[in-house]
């Protein structure tokens, strides 16, 4: 497997939960200001990719990711929410533009070893998204060629929405899944939606590696504290 941008997945802390921020949470009006506050922070930035029709919302471009990557060291991880039609093609525009880490979704499968295979070519890691009402263990066939698998705990695209009663046996299911899929790099597990101050725990416990942090980050009164309280865990 081919891993020059995914190599920082292997330096990720294995001791504490991952660090990764949403840049839909940030201030768009003064990106550059939050991504000064959020440095000393953020092991991975985090960016949401919607075409309007495979999610509801519509963000953000690879202008974006190119403006993070000049902007930023730290690695960047986009979330392809993006019809069959168009994956590879937003692959390779998001790849251009500087992703280290690319993710798409389960229920892209009939492209899926078209997308693993580009992804390999360029060098980006691959990562998959589970929509929170896709079973689990669809995603086995493909676990082993995965870096970061990624479970929603909310409808896909839809910020503010509370968390499903199912995600943590699913973090659960999923973590069995990574342990026997024989793979000899990491695969990160990570948790997206619906990521709370009473939320968080739980998703620890169940597994999670990384949540990806919304406004519990972007609005924190005291971002070293809430991340101090968040590494503890």
């Amino acid at each position: 497997m081919t891993a020059v941008r995914a190599a920082f997945i292997d330096a990720l802390p294995k001791e504490r939960l991952i660090a990764e921020y949403s840049v839909w949470s940030a201030d768009l009006l003064r990106l550059a200001d939050d991504l000064r506050r959020i440095g000393p922070h953020a092991d991975v930035l985090h960016v949401d990719v919607a075409d309007g029709h495979f999610a509801p919302a519509m963000l953000f471009f690879p202008d974006l990711v190119a403006a993070l990557r000049k902007a930023s060291a730290t690695p960047i991880h986009v979330h392809l929410m993006v019809a069959d039609s168009v994956l590879l093609s937003q692959i390779e525009q998001f790849a251009e533009a500087g992703a280290d880490l690319i993710s798409f979704h389960l229920e892209n499968e009939a492209v899926a070893d078209e997308a693993f295979a580009l992804l390999d070519r360029l060098g980006v890691g691959a990562g998959m998204v589970l929509k929170v009402e896709t079973p689990v263990a669809q995603v086995a066939p493909h676990v082993a060629r995965l870096r970061f698998l990624t479970l929603l705990g909310t409808a896909i695209g839809v910020k503010g929405q509370g968390l499903d009663a199912k995600a943590c046996d699913r973090l659960g299911e999923a973590a069995k899944l990574i342990a026997a899929s024989g793979a000899r790099h990491r695969i990160v597990l990570a948790a997206d939606g619906g990521i709370r101050e009473h939320t968080v725990p739980l998703l620890r416990a169940a597994g999670a590696e990384t949540v990806v942090l919304g406004s519990l980050a972007f609005g924190a009164p005291d971002l070293a504290a809430r991340m101090a309280w968040l590494k503890a865990l």
